[in-house]
């Protein structure tokens, strides 16, 4: 599976990076996930409960970032076990770029999965990624909100009412989001 998107956020990159490296951040808004924890140098050990069509399983697995080029963009790697519902792997490419509405987050992910999970068909295990990846989004967007609410304040008055509305639906660092929750989503798949 491959996947790309990019969202516009209201909050500063350095803030953007911060959160995204933050395990309790990523805990809190990843759907399902009950543990992010540092198992080495930009390594992380993760667990999450998941379900898609008829299996239902624990995931757990790895999470290692590579080139890393703080505040501007890294690799996340990752791979994830479930057991006999089956496995997933892959990386996504995570880049932020400051702009005057704040920063945008782009993001490019490879996934691929197997196992059980796999013979559910690709059609369930797309929609299924991507309906996280979007639950992924709107928690990170509330949380930043909740963390940063002048940031939001500050465009919610700067923006007209149309534009204003646009970017209430789903900002576009959910997007990128998403795509860390996908990358997430293949990691504990696998």
């Amino acid at each position: 599976m491959e996947m790309q998107g990019n969202r516009q956020l209201a909050i500063t990159q350095q803030q953007a990076w911060d959160a995204l490296n933050d395990p309790e951040v990523l805990k809190l808004c990843i759907p399902g996930c009950d543990k992010i924890e540092a198992s080495g140098e930009n390594q992380y050990s993760m667990g999450v409960s998941l379900k898609i069509g008829p299996l239902a399983a624990k995931f757990t697995g790895k999470i290692a970032l590579s080139d890393i080029n703080a505040p501007n963009s890294y690799t996340i790697s990752f791979e994830g076990n479930g057991g006999p519902a089956g496995f997933g792997k892959g990386n996504a490419k995570v880049q932020l770029a400051a702009n005057a509405d704040g920063v945008e987050l782009a993001y490019t992910v490879h996934a691929t999965v197997g196992g059980k999970i796999a013979q559910v068909g690709q059609r369930l295990i797309d929609g299924v990624a991507k309906s996280m990846a979007e639950d992924f989004f709107k928690r990170f967007d509330g949380e930043m909100q909740k963390r940063y609410p002048d940031a939001y304040a500050e465009k919610a008055a700067a923006a007209p009412a149309e534009s204003q509305a646009k970017s209430a639906t789903i900002p576009s660092w959910v997007w990128l989001a998403a795509g860390a929750a996908l990358v997430v989503v293949y990691f504990v798949l696998r």
